[in-house]
């Protein structure tokens, strides 16, 4: 807006005195107008009448000036020029329109006078976020609470004072909080963890803080939790012991192997499986080595730095004085060796094994008769329990399986199902008296039996596999079961 000028003021104050001398009555029945008009208001809105009469003959009135294209003259009345392209808004024309009232006698201008009109402000502006504060945001999980995390702003047209607010409907409105709701400063309300929320997304308004319409807007603010290094080594496969918002604790597995006394240079095979840790941040996946913490026993065992790899240099040549060694082992992180987590391994030794067991009998003959139970036991000849006896000359307590060498015998069990009411016989049936399923009430455990022997072909089959797949090594006990130890 263009400042009145003093030296403008006087020559007005110079014409209106001259005029004033000079005897002419027409022009100088006028006054300065002093008014106020509402931004938006309409085309023809009165602004003031004049005192002096404009329809006098001789005289001729007209408005000029620097925001004369904004007033028109109508008989006796100042009126708003506007239009539906041209409305007047006082943030865009300024606080005030500044003209003059010509007053001409015979085209001899005669006086002028001051037009100032307050342009009064309507709130018509909606308040508007700053595109620079609203963006995204990524923050680390170590960030302490009562950080402020950004700034918001935004800005109203109508210049009028704003607030902001948290919307609480937000997913994850319990993260933040305002410091001020005038100030805008978003700050971090309760700890973050990026194993259990790496994404944030919050809602924010500002409103009109003294108006009566309380206009307002809202954006909506994403932060991407980054991982931070608060989390140990952990061994694999992790037992899960307590998990909460902020915490997760698990338990390293205890890893075991069988060993027969005598062997060396061999890498143990473990269980649950080889050992191998990872970084709890998995969001940093810092590199892990590992060592031996204790059992090493003077280098009987060797640990891979890298890989975890447990190699047995030393044979055990005696299992009745160490049936059993223990391993401490150990997972740090290579940045930060402070961060670490320990686990157990376990090394039962188990004597050479130089006999397999063996069933008594190449087959077995089972008879069951119908009946309503889902289960029955099978009966042998003479009505006696059907029993398997295993021996093994190693004095090992088996049944089909060596637990400690992996070998194993096999048998064949026949199962006859009778007729209800029909005695198990005494002694065994000639080739070509069964006859097989009984048709009606037997059809039940005809399906007993199909499942029955369904599951002595899958053990036979899987035996003939193993027994293929040995090696001749004398009496050294042959391949390991990997369950043994569970």
């Amino acid at each position: 807006m263009e400042p009145w000028q003093p030296q403008r003021l006087l020559l007005l104050l110079f014409v209106h005195t001259a005029t004033a001398t000079s005897g002419w009555g027409g022009c100088l029945d006028a006054q300065d107008v002093y008014a106020a008009v509402r931004e938006n208001s309409p085309t023809g809105e009165l602004i003031a009448q004049l005192s002096a009469d404009v329809s006098r003959p001789g005289t001729r009135w007209s408005v000029v000036g620097r925001d004369a294209d904004w007033f028109f003259l109508e008989e006796g009345d100042l009126r708003l020029n506007a239009a539906p392209e041209k409305t007047l808004d006082r943030e865009m024309q300024g606080p005030v329109l500044m003209a003059e009232l010509a007053c001409y006698e015979d085209d001899l201008l005669q006086s002028v006078y001051r037009i100032m009109v307050e342009i009064l402000n309507e709130n018509d502006h909606l308040p508007v976020f700053a595109e620079n504060t609203i963006q995204s945001f990524i923050i680390s999980e170590l960030t302490p609470v009562n950080t402020v995390l950004f700034t918001v702003r935004a800005m109203d047209g109508d210049d009028d004072r704003l607030i902001y607010s948290i919307d609480q409907e937000s997913p994850d409105a319990e993260y933040l909080k305002l410091d001020l709701p005038n100030s805008g400063e978003i700050m971090l309300a309760k700890p973050l963890d990026y194993e259990t929320k790496s994404l944030l997304t919050v809602t924010i308004h500002a409103s009109e803080m003294s108006t009566a319409e309380h206009f307002n807007t809202s954006t909506t603010v994403t932060i991407t939790v980054v991982d931070g290094d608060d989390q140990y080594p952990q061994f694999l496969p992790c037992t899960l012991l307590f998990q909460d918002s902020f915490n997760r604790i698990c338990i390293s597995p205890v890893y075991t192997v069988n060993v027969t006394e005598g062997q060396e240079d061999i890498v143990l095979d473990l269980c649950p499986g080889p050992i191998h840790a990872v970084d709890g941040d998995r969001g940093l996946s810092t590199p892990i080595s590992y060592a031996i913490l204790s059992g090493a026993d003077d280098g009987r065992f060797l640990m891979d730095r890298q890989t975890g790899e447990v190699r047995l240099m030393q044979a055990v040549t005696d299992r009745l004085t160490n049936p059993t060694l223990h391993l401490r082992v150990m997972a740090y992180q290579d940045d930060d060796p402070r961060k670490y987590t320990v686990a157990s391994v376990l090394v039962y030794i188990h004597a050479v094994n130089c006999f397999p067991p063996q069933f008594e009998q190449q087959e077995y003959h089972g008879f069951v008769n119908v009946a309503k139970s889902p289960a029955s036991l099978l009966n042998t000849y003479g009505n006696e329990v059907l029993v398997l006896h295993v021996q093994d000359e190693d004095f090992m307590h088996v049944v089909a399986v060596d637990q400690e060498s992996g070998d194993a015998a096999y048998t064949s069990i026949v199962v006859e199902v009778l007729p209800e009411g029909k005695a198990i016989p005494y002694n065994p049936i000639r080739e070509g008296h069964l006859s097989g399923c009984v048709v009606g009430k037997a059809l039940g455990l005809c399906f007993l039996f199909m499942v029955l022997l369904g599951c002595v072909l899958y053990v036979m089959s899987w035996l003939m596999k193993r027994q293929n797949g040995h090696k001749e090594r004398g009496c050294v006990a042959q391949g390991k079961h990997p369950n043994v130890v569970r």
